[in-house]
């Protein structure tokens, strides 16, 4: 087997909360979600047909709160691909997702930052081909 990132793991606060962003904001697939016993699941979304996906781990203590949307430092961490922006910009918009730019076209695509439920900085980008 080809060796590849399975999975990366992002803090969040509530795993339901995140949950609904990601599925139903975003349009991601609620891929795994196993209660592990005492609080604790192993919950994956990941775009449709996506290799890699997101475990969603639920914060629990005060140095994972405080990491909590700044797991990246304030820079744009996470890079969403898409084959149509203009679609997908669209229904993160009417979904609430809030985008801190305008998107703009850039010589690698077309690109706009747009954060998740925390304020993690993602670049939603539309390679040019």
């Amino acid at each position: 087997m080809q060796r590849h990132i399975a999975c990366f793991a992002l803090v969040v606060a509530d795993y339901d909360e995140a949950i609904d962003f990601y599925v139903r904001k975003l349009g991601f697939e609620l891929r795994e979600d196993t209660d592990m016993g005492g609080g604790k699941r192993w919950v994956l979304v990941a775009p449709r047909g996506a290799q890699t996906a997101i475990l969603l781990a639920r914060a629990v203590d005060d140095e994972q709160r405080a990491a909590i949307g700044r797991q990246t430092g304030g820079r744009v961490g996470f890079f969403l691909h898409t084959d149509d922006f203009a679609r997908d910009h669209a229904s993160m918009l009417a979904h609430g997702v809030r985008f801190l730019e305008a998107p703009r076209h850039e010589p690698y695509g077309i690109v706009a930052v747009f954060e998740d439920l925390h304020g993690n900085r993602w670049d939603l980008l539309e390679p040019t081909a």
